[in-house]
């Protein structure tokens, strides 16, 4: 069973203050770029693996899908989406994204935000989402990069002009790292690019976009904070094809 963090009461508390928490996908400075990969929805079945509290399920809704379907391993997420959703055509359900099944080519889309790195068997979660898929069908998703998984500790250091810098820590070495976010002891599942890509690959999915994810000028402008994400990249967004 996957590591379940977001129950934690002081977990919980502190992810429901981020700026994506509060403000939804319009939080989220990766979201223009996730936008600009996702297929028409409309009509589309969709499934969103690790859906939160259900923004992006709301979203797919008003983009015309037929309908959504939001899972989760936190009790107190799908407590907050469905509070949150006041929409018959989206579903929402607890599940364990490390023992899911779904029934074959019964998606149009998948969709998944910064949730898979939690997950230790990549390669059966992925497996099953193909199953899921109709021909042709796309499957998005964004992951915390591998190089931010694997920093030194305390995590950067100073160059000689006094910049942060982002050196790495064992980045071949795959599995579990241990860090401090909101909780301590919080478990996540480091893999390099390469094994990310070819076990979709190797699943059969056709590889349409990667996005090694920094911010624009214009978002440096309006928010200094993201400052820091030049130095290494945060996020890493995928769009693959069945």
């Amino acid at each position: 069973m996957a590591q379940n963090i977001y129950d934690k009461s002081e977990f919980f508390a502190g992810y429901s203050q981020l700026n994506r928490s509060v403000h939804g996908l319009d939080g989220a400075p990766e979201w223009p770029s996730i936008r600009a990969v996702l297929p028409d929805l409309s009509g589309k079945h969709v499934v969103d693996l690790g859906c939160g509290f259900g923004w992006f399920a709301r979203w797919a809704r008003e983009r015309g899908a037929a309908h959504v379907l939001g899972l989760d391993l936190s009790e107190n997420m799908i407590a907050r989406a469905r509070a949150d959703t006041a929409e018959p055509n989206i579903e929402y359900a607890i599940a364990d994204l490390e023992k899911l099944e779904l029934p074959g080519a019964s998606f149009d889309f998948a969709y998944s935000s910064l949730a898979f790195h939690y997950i230790e068997d990549f390669g059966r979660l992925v497996q099953t989402v193909h199953r899921a898929l109709v021909a042709g069908a796309h499957f998005v998703f964004t992951i915390e990069h591998p190089i931010f998984m694997a920093p030194t500790h305390p995590g950067w250091s100073l160059d000689a002009d006094g910049n942060r810098t982002w050196p790495v820590n064992r980045y071949a070495n795959e599995g579990p790292r241990e860090t401090d976010w909101f909780a301590k002891g919080v478990i996540k599942q480091h893999r390099t690019i390469g094994t990310t890509l070819n076990t979709l690959i190797g699943a059969g999915f056709a590889i349409r976009h990667v996005e090694e994810w920094s911010p624009t000028a214009q978002q440096l402008a309006a928010n200094p904070g993201l400052t820091d994400e030049m130095e290494r990249p945060m996020m890493m967004l995928v769009a693959a094809q069945r």
